[in-house]
């Protein structure tokens, strides 16, 4: 299997929410598609895109869905936003770690985790720590959609966007220290799902060779351009 790779290009300073696909920062990022629909998926197929970039304090994330049946009832911090129309990004800063899974409605609501064993159990995965509400709230996070709740559904074509902000320190809670960012390779995977929707649909940026989107051997790598890169 090909493993996919994306440059992440730097911005000078920290960069706020920009809340514009194309603006000005924005336009020098190429997109990524997340287009490997697995099987199981109905026939709706939103086209999904994704963008980074990186600055000295934070990695920087946005979707735009071009989507249908849009729903979104999860309004609370750890909620399984994943069964609403739902984005995701899941990161490993260092082979030897774990990963943390980034999950957002379209609401913007999020669930987020580090995780060691991705090995299911009943609650969850065999070593896993859910991030507080105090780490939660340092992501900043944008969505478009003018209400958090979406119910019912949306059936006419809509395209809705998610922005993000990571701050490093936050990762290195548990990753511990990243050093330089510049030059580095991390292993990544983007996603878009919809579980409890009319048309529940599962897609990856990197293919993943079962429905399960926690498998870091198929996880792409980002790597972190130098400045002027």
């Amino acid at each position: 299997m090909v493993i996919p790779e994306y440059n992440v290009l730097s911005v000078p300073r920290a960069l706020e929410l920009q809340k514009e696909w194309d603006s000005i920062v924005w336009q020098q990022a190429p997109a990524l598609p997340i287009a490997a629909f697995r099987p199981e998926s109905t026939g709706h197929r939103p086209q999904t895109e994704a963008k980074l970039l990186y600055s000295p304090a934070a990695l920087h994330g946005f979707f735009r869905v071009r989507d249908r049946y849009v729903r979104c009832v999860h309004t609370q911090f750890q909620q399984p936003v994943y069964q609403d129309s739902c984005v995701e990004f899941f990161v490993q800063p260092k082979p030897d770690g774990g990963y943390f899974n980034f999950e957002f409605n379209c609401g913007g609501t999020m669930l987020a985790s580090y995780i060691v064993d991705p090995t299911r159990v009943e609650h969850g995965f065999k070593n896993f720590t859910r991030m507080t509400g105090e780490q939660g709230s340092r992501v900043g996070i944008y969505h478009s959609l003018p209400e958090p709740v979406v119910e019912p559904e949306i059936t006419a074509d809509i395209t809705w966007f998610i922005e993000f902000s990571l701050p490093f320190t936050l990762l290195e809670q548990y990753a511990g220290p990243l050093g330089e960012i510049q030059g580095q390779v991390w292993r990544a995977n983007f996603y878009k799902c919809g579980d409890a929707t009319s048309h529940p649909h599962w897609a990856a940026w990197s293919p993943v060779d079962e429905l399960n989107f926690h498998l870091p051997r198929c996880f792409g790598k980002i790597l972190f351009a130098p400045p002027g890169r």
